[in-house]
């Protein structure tokens, strides 16, 4: 592909991250802050009602497993999305005839959940009483205040890494000429539900949500 191209993508990259940027200035507030302790306390109640908070338990048996928490953690903090980055860098650099559609997939999944950042910021569950960070317990806490002012602390619904994780595997599972290459790029999506629900960053109530953004992008982007 021509060199301009790429800084054409850049661009477009580059304008939703300022937009989630923006909708973060708009709501890292104390009143923001207060709205999304209340919301996560909503969801977490009403998971309740529902009989979904599983959340605590997924918690509580990761953490009988060190080596296991340390792999979610880096599958949190990296690996969704290195994965997610690298297939669209991959796809571009060879000038694949898919790279279009996976690209739009995968922004309209990013740039889709910022209204409902903006109208519902949502604490993830590890801020509340009865959870653990895992990241911070391992002495990787991105609460850092240089950390986060890359990203929104409370844009927990919907799970940006599940949408990614969908719209992702999708794709790999597509283009994989083995049938248990398929059907673990399928499965991907699971692996990363349970990672973010593991270590404390979403409620299932998010993963849900997550999963409903990504399979709408890719609908979209079709």
């Amino acid at each position: 592909m021509p060199a301009r191209d790429g800084r054409r993508e850049a661009v477009d990259a580059l304008a939703v991250y300022g937009a989630y940027l923006l909708v973060r200035s708009a709501v890292w507030t104390d009143a923001g802050r207060a709205r999304a302790d209340h919301n996560a306390r909503r969801i977490l109640a009403g998971e309740r009602r529902l009989g979904l908070d599983v959340e605590a338990r997924a918690q509580r048996a990761a953490l009988r497993l060190p080596l296991l928490v340390d792999v979610l953690n880096t599958g949190y903090a990296i690996g969704n999305v290195a994965l997610s980055v690298g297939w669209l860098l991959r796809l571009h650099r060879r000038g694949d005839t898919d790279f279009g559609r996976e690209r739009n997939a995968a922004l309209l999944a990013f740039a889709a959940a910022l209204p409902v950042f903006a109208a519902f910021p949502t604490a993830p569950p590890r801020t509340l009483d009865g959870f653990v960070d895992t990241l911070a317990a391992r002495g990787l806490s991105i609460d850092r205040p240089l950390l986060m002012r890359f990203y929104n602390p409370i844009a927990a619904m919907p799970s940006h890494h599940v949408a990614f994780a969908v719209v992702t595997g999708a794709g790999l599972a597509r283009r994989s000429r083995r049938a248990a290459g398929r059907c673990g790029w399928r499965a991907y999506p699971l692996a990363i539900s349970l990672v973010v629900v593991a270590t404390g960053n979403h409620f299932v109530a998010d993963v849900v949500a997550g999963a409903l953004l990504g399979s709408l992008a890719r609908k979209v982007a079709r």
